[in-house]
């Protein structure tokens, strides 16, 4: 099979996001295949068939080790939370840029360091406070590459502590913790005062100087300004960390505790936990109108034992020995979903309606104790995870919500393979591939705008419908608008909160980890309702939730107004085989000439390109910044490699992929956010390339005959949240930021 085969000839984004994420090395697409199986029939199956997908490490890093390269293949890790001491917060640095490097996220609390002010025996006297520290973490984050990327963090606080105000605020300073997602830990205790109204006691004790910390807090006053923050920055989340610690597997062991989340808040882990992930596509058991249920369970079997094997393949692969130890004993896994929107649609139900409801608290019902029933089975064949005590498994409030008599009596006598087993991750990337909703969440939209390359100086936009949309589409033409479509095509921007807690509530109480979840909200959502989502998702038993309302000033989420989207460039010609390796042409007086005008991060540039009359290939290219550009050395050097390698036989689209693989200028995306007039891209180099491509489109164009179009006067547009890698408008999914026209991600 090929990759166009896979995800359709049209889906080029998908196998853009193959190639450039997963495919090591030119594999094919069976190849690979072969090689994140690692010959599980079964599982390549359901790859084949879509129903199921690896998280991204592994689908990028399965078996690479073989071949010497330093990898991991878990998304997830939460370092041991710091201790109160200066040597132990750089040591936690340390371990976190470790930790990127091998290409994993983490999360770190940072609730045992001392408030501001604390006394300390060193010549500050006094400390500067917890939150201090996240600036340094942050920081790291932004140091360590991870192909082509940064590392994903979480900084969490506990509500206890005396600082809390202070670390609520941090992401009100749009210059500050860039790097990191941050969340609040809420008790029950503090909730019962909010709702109440009553004052709550937060507490830090620091034996060193002998210092017994008080403050009371306003919870109510506190919470009202959590709410407006959320409505107006997009952070922090809230943790409901009761919810989290009791109801789980291990909530009846008495030595066992979280130390915080990874970066989307769906894996709770311990200190030094990780965790391997995988999704199950629900709309792949849909069939003819019906959910496929056998199926269904056959294919949580074979997933569970999968994951299984991935982890012990994994086991030496970790970045430190602490997540050694904790994956060893402990042994984790994720299993998720996605799909689900696109599921109840094919099934004609509205999301969070009660239909959808009663239909998911039945289906998750059947996916954890199928899950719980085949971890009982390998434990059998293989035995239980070390630390496990079968009693204690069957003492909690979530087994014996989730676990049939038959599933009972399989873990009373051998155990579980795994502490955990299930949650929901974001999927952003995986579900952008391959053309589903991600996670738990609504689709998004009925449709996008676009923009691509012209054939001339101005823009073309045409409306993408999403997938789930246009499928219905080609099936009825007699829908000839949007407002013709059955009640059931909801989105993320047309959802009633209520609906959207409902079904993230309904999933929870058969999720023994977290799910990872955003609650999109139209730009003129009120205020006041943020704090009616954050209680009714505590009420009804979430673990966590954000919201994210459209135009905050924390941007990042995407906007279905009319917006710039980065353009996608026609795949260029195949490159011809030159026997004469690294032969550098001449180039004749023949040439045709084209030129772009860019607006960067450091003023105009501009970019001549000149082209084969014939064959319409790229010959040369030269910059020249205009009178507020940048360096022209640079300009002048990078401009000579463009030309060298074009007349070394090197074609445009090879190129250009190697311009767009630049980082992001802080100068360019400055301007971006400020004067919001730069070209399409996050640097010079990358704004190069897709000039280049524009160019070299319009010369095929003329040498194929094909007649320009008048130009049209362009729409003005905003970007609130440029993509890092192409420029285009970010959207905000699953607790993760997710480009939808090159599937750049943040948390992937």
């Amino acid at each position: 099979m090929r990759i166009e085969e896979w995800l359709g000839e049209d889906n080029q984004l998908g196998i853009d996001i193959w190639n450039k994420k997963y495919c090591h090395d030119g594999e094919t697409f069976d190849e690979w295949l072969d090689r994140i199986s690692a010959g599980d029939k079964n599982l390549r199956r359901m790859i084949a068939e879509k129903k199921f997908l690896f998280g991204g490490r592994i689908l990028a890093n399965r078996g690479l080790y073989k071949s010497g390269l330093k990898v991991t293949y878990s998304n997830c890790y939460v370092l041991t939370p710091p201790e109160d001491s200066i040597e132990s917060i750089f040591e936690t640095a340390g371990r976190l840029a470790r930790t990127f490097s091998y290409g994993g996220g983490a999360g770190i609390d940072i609730s045992k360091l001392a408030p501001r002010g604390a006394r300390i025996n060193n010549t500050a006297s006094e400390t500067s406070g917890a939150v201090s520290f996240t600036d340094l973490f942050s920081m790291v984050t932004g140091l360590i590459g991870q192909h082509g990327r940064r590392g994903a963090l979480m900084l969490t606080m506990s509500c206890d502590h005396p600082d809390l105000e202070e670390f609520m605020s941090v992401k009100t300073d749009l210059e500050r913790v860039t790097k990191a997602n941050m969340s609040i830990r809420v008790s029950d205790e503090f909730m019962e005062c909010v709702r109440d109204r009553k004052p709550f006691v937060q507490k830090f004790d620091r034996p060193e100087s002998n210092q017994k910390i008080r403050k009371e807090l306003d919870a109510a006053a506190f919470f009202e300004r959590l709410c407006y923050t959320n409505w107006d920055y997009g952070e922090p989340g809230c943790l409901y960390w009761d919810r989290i610690s009791n109801w789980n597997l291990l909530s009846e062991f008495p030595d066992y505790s979280y130390a915080g989340t990874n970066p989307c808040a769906e894996e709770p882990l311990p200190a030094g936990g990780s965790c391997l992930l995988g999704s199950m596509n629900l709309a792949a058991f849909v069939k003819d109108g019906k959910f496929q249920s056998d199926e269904f369970t056959e294919a949580v079997r074979y997933c569970v034992r999968g994951l299984n094997d991935v982890l012990d393949e994994g086991l030496p692969l970790h970045p430190l020995e602490e997540q050694k130890e904790s994956v060893r004993d402990w042994r984790q896994i994720g299993l998720g979903i996605m799909g689900l929107a696109d599921m109840l649609i094919m099934l004609g139900y509205t999301y969070g309606s009660p239909e959808a409801v009663d239909f998911c608290d039945k289906l998750g019902k059947l996916m954890m104790d199928t899950a719980l029933n085949e971890s009982a089975r390998m434990a059998k064949e293989e035995g239980m995870f070390p630390k496990c005590v079968p009693q204690q498994v069957l003492d909690s409030a979530f087994f014996k919500e989730n676990a049939s008599d038959e599933t009972r009596a399989l873990v009373a006598e051998y155990g579980l393979r795994n502490s955990q087993l299930l949650t929901i991750a974001p999927t952003g990337t995986l579900s952008t591939m391959i053309g589903i909703s991600g996670g738990i969440e609504p689709i998004f939209a009925i449709s996008y705008e676009r923009r691509t390359t012209s054939l001339s100086d101005h823009d073309e936009y045409y409306k993408v419908y999403t997938p789930i949309v246009q499928a219905y589409l080609d099936r009825h033409p007699e829908v000839k608008s949007d407002d013709e479509l059955p009640g059931y095509f909801v989105t993320a921007q047309n959802l009633d909160y209520k609906n959207r807690i409902t079904m993230q509530a309904t999933w929870q109480r058969h999720i023994d980890a977290s799910i990872s979840s955003t609650v999109n909200l139209p730009e003129d959502f009120p205020e006041k309702d943020v704090y009616n989502i954050y209680m009714m998702a505590w009420e009804s038993g979430c673990k966590g939730v954000t919201v994210f309302r459209d135009g905050c000033k924390r941007l990042g989420i995407l906007s279905t107004k009319e917006k710039e989207k980065a353009p996608e460039p026609e795949p260029a010609p195949a490159e011809k085989k030159d026997d004469k390796r690294g032969t550098v042409e001449e180039v004749s007086d023949s040439v045709v000439g084209k030129k772009r005008k860019l607006m960067t991060g450091c003023g105009s540039l501009h970019c001549t390109a000149f082209f084969d009359p014939v064959t319409g290939e790229l010959k040369e290219a030269y910059l020249n910044k205009g009178s507020t550009g940048g360096c022209n050395n640079f300009m002048v050097g990078l401009s000579r490699m463009i030309s060298l390698a074009a007349r070394s036989g090197c074609g445009i689209d090879k190129i250009v992929d190697q311009l767009k693989s630049c980082g992001s200028c802080p100068s360019y995306v400055v301007r971006t956010h400020t004067k919001r007039d730069t070209s399409v891209g996050s640097c010079c180099p990358m704004a190069v390339g897709w000039a280049l491509i524009d160019m070299h489109n319009e010369m095929q164009a003329q040498i194929k005959g094909i007649p320009e179009e008048a130009p049209e006067e362009a729409p003005v547009r905003e970007i609130k949240n440029p993509c890092p890698k192409c420029g285009a408008e970010l959207e905000f999914q699953g607790g993760c930021n997710v480009c939808k026209s090159c599937g750049w991600t943040k948390c992937e």
